[in-house]
Formats: structure tokens, sequence, C-alpha cells
């Protein structure tokens, strides 16, 4: 199997340890990962805004780096979204398609295509609460959102569960958007922290020492709202909690 790596931009430049623990979780799978390097962004940012034609060269470029891969791996929900549901500012080929069809976020990749039944070298002793992306959450089907009636599944906790020594507590409001949203947080500053401290505040409730996702752009809009609430939360991406990252 040949995986394409496609790190997200904000990951690129503000947590490159998050793509790198991705990469070696990967190849300690057994996969054999390429990191094409003309790779930028997914055109996420334009569609938020609606700017979607303004998107195209970003997604043909996309394409181009991605089409001869038979999957896609990226460390993000909310870009694997992105791919899946709106690469649509250019036209819709063989090649497009098949990147659409073939793109997934690293917890799905595992969960439902690799089927990894343990995570050996992983061990995480501390309390942990989990936070979901939106766009992971109910874009691409991470768990179940509560407002659905249907039987509970999390694909995040199945494999976190794998990892030794980790506790994971419960937070009150665990599907509730922690007030990122991309260009959201600048348009709507007040908002976007309101939501993000509420959001904190529940994860010190629940006692946790650490806050886990599935994205990062979620965790550094959190982390500055500990910071500036002065709750000692620390964060870390479940990409390096199950290759084994010590605290």
């Amino acid at each position: 199997m040949r995986v394409g790596l496609f790190v997200p931009c904000y990951v690129d430049a503000f947590e490159p340890e998050v793509g790198i623990a991705t990469l070696e979780l990967l190849e300690r799978l057994g996969l054999d990962v390429v990191y094409p390097y003309d790779q930028t962004c997914c055109g996420q940012p334009m569609t938020n805004t609606g700017c979607h034609a303004e998107a195209a060269a970003t997604e043909a470029l996309f394409v181009k780096n991605f089409s001869g891969f038979d999957h896609i791996v990226v460390p993000s929900g909310s870009c694997a979204h992105q791919v899946r549901a709106h690469l649509t500012a250019i036209p819709q080929t063989d090649e497009v398609r098949h990147v659409r069809a073939n793109t997934y976020e690293l917890v799905e990749f595992l969960h439902d295509v690799l089927k990894v039944e343990a995570f050996p070298w992983a061990a995480f002793p501390h309390r942990v609460s989990y936070h979901s992306n939106c766009n992971a959450l109910r874009g691409i089907g991470h768990a179940r959102p509560s407002e659905i009636n249907a039987p509970f599944f999390s694909k995040p906790l199945d494999l976190l569960a794998k990892v030794k020594g980790l506790e994971v507590v419960e937070i009150a409001r665990p599907d509730e958007c922690c007030g990122f949203g991309g260009t959201f947080s600048v348009f709507e500053p007040a908002v976007s922290a309101k939501m993000g401290y509420d959001k904190v505040s529940d994860h010190a409730r629940a006692g946790a020492e650490y806050v886990v996702s599935a994205d990062s752009s979620c965790m550094m809009h959190q982390k500055g709202c500990a910071e500036r609430l002065g709750v000692p939360l620390k964060f870390i991406h479940i990409a390096q909690v199950l290759n084994g990252a010590a605290a």
C-alpha cells in the first residue's frame, strides 16, 4: 500500500511535530509513505470564506501531488472533510474523483482501513479528555453525534483505549464546538473566545490533565483560551499519543 502524507498548512507552520508523529506512526505500521514536497493547502480557508473559485489552483495542485497514491492520509478531520466534500472548484476528472474518494483522516484510516488492533509501543499514563472537531464528528463520521438517536460509537476513543495507562474522562458537553471555526474566529472573535472559554472550562471540570484531539487547529485555539484563563491544561494530538509520545 502506497500512502501519500498530507500535512495541513497550519500543522506545518505551528505544530510540525504532529506531521512527524503521523509519518513515524504510519511507518511503524509497515506502510510505504511518501511526502510530496510541492504540497501546500487543501483549499479549506478559501472555501470556508465563500471564495470557491479562488480555491481552484490550490485544489488542482493538491490533485497533482496526490493522484498517484492508493490512499492519502491527513492528521486533520477538517482537511479530510474539505477534500472529500468540497473539492469542487475544478473539473471532476477521474484523478480528482480518485483523490476525493481515497483521502482519509488519520483516525479513520487506522480504524477503518488498517483496522489496527494494538499500539504496543504507546503508553500515556494520564487523565485525558477528548475533543471532537466538528468536521471530524459530523462531516466524516468519527463518532455518533449526541443529537442522533443511535448506538454510541467513537473511533478515536476506540484507538485511545489501546494505549497503556491512558484514562479518558468524560466532559459534560462533548460535542459542543470550541469556537475555532477557521475564519469564523477572525470575523466573530468575541463569540469564538467565549465558546473556547466554555470548552476549556468543561475539560478542566472533568479533571483532565491533557486534551487530546485529531485536529491541531481546535487545540491551538483552546490552548490560547486556557492560557488566558490560567487553566493548567496541556494539549496533544492523537497522532503523538498513538505514536508513543512521552508527556
